[in-house]
């Protein structure tokens, strides 16, 4: 087993709860409660697989009061001037960052059967639901090298000199592409937007996947309202397989770039500045330090996510999938388990166990975060 992996293992058995409440873009508090069903209230959920943060929906944004101070009575409502909370109108970015490394097969098939669950959940909430959905995954490939590579030469064997791979434990004249429904047939559909970091995805290939276009209406990298098809369009996008990568903050950092949002670029229009952010990671392994995890720090993610959200760091919602399973607010993350650290940097957050069999209700809270964080929503000037 790789030292990436079996970091990766070791992770799965530590802690991820909160990081220090001071980060290097801005310093927020960090709220943690007691359960709902223990207190009564709904704004707020901790588990022992998962943990969520979120500010009072009444406050405009302002952060909880977690002192047993009752409320006191001001005689009026609080006075915003120009920045009311006007609140999205619905409008929601959608954003998932999806791994392609080994052992993702099983993660993505969850997601794709959480996510009807997780778009109704919304959908009950704002009467006219606005969504961009894109999907990026954490590296600049496409598809198999190796299946790409001998797509000229059909029906080539291990230990043909067409074969770039080497022959071991007896596999010689076996197929050099394992996988038989490769599209070698459509190598020309392929674009450069499809090898460039942080593109939405739209054309699946290699182990686990489609390994075909996905029909997404209107020809753009992500889904917009009234998708044809819209559960089974996202399973087609998510199912990114398991042949490439985990840099994921790298990718999220290269999703949130002007020039590949304007026109021109490979998401032109997907974030929209009077839209609410979410970003939903799903890794078995949490992108630490090292040769194949990403460039750069959480902080440094972090920053590019509050730069493309003009540093409006209650305009997003964090949800992670990766961690650990263990109880809520015990212990901070993991040093190296870099998701966690960005993830628990933003006021807005949630954390569920890649391992959960079931991803549905954690969506249902973090949709829960989505409807506070919009009720606060103030779009930037200009």
């Amino acid at each position: 087993m790789g030292t990436r992996h079996t970091l990766a293992l070791v992770l799965v058995a530590a802690c991820q709860a909160s990081t220090a409440n001071h980060t290097g873009f801005g310093s927020t508090p960090e709220i943690t409660t007691a359960s709902a069903a223990s207190t009564g209230e709904g704004s707020t959920s901790s588990s022992s697989s998962g943990t969520s943060t979120s500010e009072d929906s009444g406050s405009g944004g302002g952060a909880a009061d977690t002192s047993a101070e009752p409320p006191r009575d001001l005689g009026m409502m609080p006075d915003f001037g120009d920045n009311a909370p006007i609140g999205c109108k619905g409008k929601i970015d959608l954003l998932f960052m999806i791994s392609r490394e080994a052992w993702m097969t099983a993660r993505q098939e969850q997601l794709a059967l959480a996510f009807p669950q997780f778009i109704a959940a919304i959908q009950s909430k704002f009467a006219d639901f606005d969504y961009h959905i894109m999907v990026v995954t954490g590296d600049d490939g496409w598809g198999n090298n190796t299946c790409t590579e001998v797509c000229p030469t059909p029906g080539c064997k291990i230990g043909e000199p067409c074969c770039p791979s080497t022959p071991q434990n007896g596999d010689k004249g076996q197929p050099c592409c394992h996988l038989p429904d490769y599209p070698c047939q459509d190598l020309d559909l392929v674009t450069q937007c499809d090898r460039t970091w942080g593109a939405g995805e739209v054309f699946p290939a290699g182990t686990a996947t489609p390994n075909k276009p996905c029909p997404i209406d209107g020809g753009a990298r992500y889904l917009v309202k009234g998708q044809t098809d819209l559960a089974e369009t996202f399973e087609c996008i998510a199912m990114v397989g398991a042949s490439g990568y985990g840099a994921l903050g790298q990718a999220l950092t290269a999703a949130m770039q002007k020039p590949i949002n304007d026109p021109g670029g490979c998401n032109p229009g997907f974030l929209r500045k009077d839209a609410l952010l979410m970003v939903t990671f799903i890794a078995t392994s949490p992108d630490e330090p090292g040769a194949l995890g990403s460039e750069g720090t959480p902080a440094e993610w972090a920053q590019a996510v509050l730069d493309a959200k003009k540093g409006d760091d209650k305009s997003v919602v964090m949800f992670n999938i990766g961690g650990c399973d263990c109880p809520p607010h015990e212990g901070e993350c993991h040093p190296d388990d870099r998701l966690c650290v960005l993830t628990t940097m933003f006021p807005y957050h949630h954390s569920e166990y890649v391992l959960t069999p079931d991803y549905g209700p954690a969506f249902v809270e973090a949709a829960s975060l989505v409807e506070t964080a919009c009720a606060g929503f103030v779009p930037p000037a200009g």
